[in-house]
């Protein structure tokens, strides 16, 4: 099983409605993706950011499909612009030892595959973690 997280602050200037919006999105991908096993989005304690989303994914395939899915994307669109910081992290009980790498492929052909995605992440103050490996996506402060 592979757990991909994410955790998020939104701009000061991000519109209550949009977050609330890109939220919502967040949780119909849980809902809606047959890959996601489990899933979870709300608010986030213990640390500098607002909100976080986790799937469970039961493997690689699966987070191909989850990374490639349309909503995925259109999240994206509805919800970087929102976004001041983010960290994207996965936690795994596989026991491949390439699995990292593997990971790590799948944002990178993601990225390298789609310029206005990169710009997105770009307009972020930062970004760390699963997938922010290349500079042009990894903008930390």
């Amino acid at each position: 099983m592979i757990y991909h997280q994410i955790r998020i602050s939104m701009k000061p200037t991000a519109p209550k409605a949009e977050v609330e919006n890109a939220l919502e999105l967040l949780r119909q991908l849980g809902r809606d993706l047959d890959v996601v096993e489990h899933w979870a989005v709300g608010r986030d304690f213990g640390g500098e950011f607002e909100y976080g989303a986790m799937y469970a994914l039961k493997d690689i395939d699966a987070y191909h499909t989850y990374l490639h899915a349309p909503l995925h994307r259109k999240i994206d669109e509805v919800g970087l612009p929102l976004v001041d910081n983010m960290i994207s992290q996965d936690l795994t009980d596989d026991e491949d030892p390439e699995i990292g790498a593997k990971i790590d492929a799948l944002h990178a052909d993601r990225f390298a595959n789609d310029a206005a995605l990169v710009d997105l992440v770009s307009g972020l103050g930062s970004y760390e973690g699963s997938g922010a490996a290349d500079e042009s996506t990894n903008r930390a402060k």
